[in-house]
């Protein structure tokens, strides 16, 4: 019988002598290799119950450094405020959405996919009527699966389909869940933000018991981390006590240039090529396709 998540998570000792922010041995991941065919999809819900953790900016600008490697990326903006459309420059406005395919299962999800400033990326807008989702979802048969088929109409012509929920665990964030293979939990590292994961792994433990038994934790992004400041350094040293090698090698740190870059609509491998930050995430792509996250 396969163990839960919650019970699969390793908590070695946090090394004394770290070599990386994590306190494990710095790995430079091999920059990947071409595929030669596309899809089907994996798809990845970017996942946490509270917001400001850098859960959209993780989508765009991992979803822009995998397509800079040659993969074919779908982001999925699933959270009702459409920061997401909006970090990527795409009307949200007189657009079909992800709302509408909800609603409307007849509908061709290919309407409602948008290209974007970056070659290899395209997105499936949001705005504030998804709010209403939730409401509309309540008496509809199976209505934890229906994400699950409308992205299954467009799987095959993606490499990876990332999903930035919003800052819940309603029956929209189940639904992401419910159709995912992975799920990428950014988390800032701050003390509140840390509270919340236990009860948020909770969660994933109860979707794979009862909806989805092949969803996996594909890893833990450390996001905000500033290593002039202790607290932030603690938080991480707890969470990689805690989770252990579910917390990803490569940390974000705080830059003013991620709010810059959405304000220009193109993501931060775009607006800043040279930055820390947009190799960062580079890295992050390279480390999830070196643990098989991603093809």
């Amino acid at each position: 019988m396969t163990r839960k998540l919650s019970e699969r998570i390793s908590l070695p000792g946090f090394d004394e002598t770290p070599v990386g922010p994590t306190g494990r041995e710095k790995h430079e991941f091999t920059e990947p290799v071409p595929l030669k065919s596309h899809g089907p999809a994996r798809i990845i819900s970017l996942c946490n119950q509270k917001g400001g953790v850098g859960k959209t900016t993780t989508t765009i600008n991992l979803g822009a450094a995998l397509a800079s490697y040659g993969r074919r990326v779908l982001a999925v903006d699933f959270d009702p405020q459409g920061a997401l459309s909006a970090g990527l420059g795409v009307p949200t406005h007189d657009v079909t959405t992800i709302y509408d395919l909800l609603l409307n299962g007849k509908a061709d999800p290919k309407d409602a996919i948008q290209q974007t400033s970056v070659e290899g990326l395209d997105v499936i807008p949001a705005n504030i009527d998804l709010s209403a989702a939730e409401v509309h979802l309540v008496n509809e048969v199976a209505r934890e699966q229906i994400l699950s088929r409308v992205l299954r109409k467009v799987s095959g012509d993606y490499d990876v389909i990332l999903i930035d929920c919003q800052p819940s665990l309603g029956i929209l964030t189940v639904n992401a869940l419910t159709a995912s293979h992975g799920v990428l939990i950014p988390l800032e590292c701050e003390f509140f933000a840390l509270r919340g994961v236990a009860l948020l792994i909770e969660t994933i433990d109860k979707v794979r018991d009862r909806l989805n038994p092949a969803i996996e934790l594909d890893g833990i992004l450390a996001t905000m981390y500033d290593s002039r400041t202790l607290h932030s350094r603690e938080v991480l040293e707890r969470v990689v006590d805690a989770f252990g090698h579910s917390v990803l090698e490569t940390v974000i740190g705080r830059t003013v240039k991620f709010p810059d870059a959405s304000v220009a609509g193109v993501p931060i491998t775009d607006f800043a090529p040279e930055h820390a930050a947009a190799k960062a995430y580079l890295q992050v792509a390279r480390e999830l396709i070196h643990r098989g996250a991603v093809a």
